[in-house]
């Protein structure tokens, strides 16, 4: 698993910017035309579903529970708690800034309006498309889960690419805005695991 050095390194920064650029020129239009038109029942009520599993209030609010539960009883179960409510808001927070700096389009913009690019510095709805806030959550989640049990990272990791997919499948992002969003949640919790938490997770 990468370490805090290598996840947030030029290089890897580089190639994430480079697959939601190829992602922005080839394949997010084409995505969303196809998904749009299938996003039908029952597939659409099953996707809604999973898409609730990318809110952050479910992990802020349970991580917290978890801390103040467990802070005077047993440190590494209250520590974890802290890791789940800080990786959900610190990539949380992340998604939205750069969302309100970006300011795309939804696709739900393109099929209305047919409006597909950026408007810089906005914070309507409409216009928060960059990043995925659902994927950051559901990859911030996914990786700490992945980090503090490391025999079901494949279920975790899979379980967020799911609740990621749901916002494609949606139409409510571009493949792009999930790629991006995905990389902010496993950057977010990696980051914070390695300086912040690991000691006080496995000590």
């Amino acid at each position: 698993m990468a370490d805090s050095r290598s996840i947030a390194s030029p290089f890897i920064i580089a190639a994430v910017l480079l697959a939601c650029a190829i992602s922005w020129f080839f394949i997010d239009l084409p995505a969303v035309i196809l998904f749009h038109a299938l996003d039908q029942p029952p597939y659409h009520d099953l996707f809604k579903a999973i898409t609730r599993l990318g809110q952050s209030e479910w992990y802020l609010v349970g991580g917290i529970l978890l801390y103040l539960f467990f802070r005077k009883t047993k440190p590494r179960q209250a520590a974890a708690g802290l890791f789940l409510f800080t990786t959900t808001a610190v990539s949380g927070l992340g998604a939205n800034l750069i969302k309100f700096i970006a300011g795309r389009a939804r696709p739900k913009l393109f099929f209305s309006e047919g409006i597909n690019g950026f408007n810089f510095f906005h914070i309507e709805h409409a216009w928060a498309s960059f990043p995925s806030g659902h994927s950051a959550t559901a990859f911030s989640v996914a990786m700490a889960f992945a980090l503090l049990w490391p025999k079901g990272r494949p279920l975790f990791l899979l379980a967020g690419a799911l609740i990621a997919f749901s916002r494609i499948f949606l139409t409510q992002h571009y493949p792009s805005d999930v790629i991006a969003g995905s990389y902010i949640g496993i950057a977010s919790s990696i980051l914070l695991y390695h300086h912040y938490f690991k000691k006080q997770l496995h000590d």
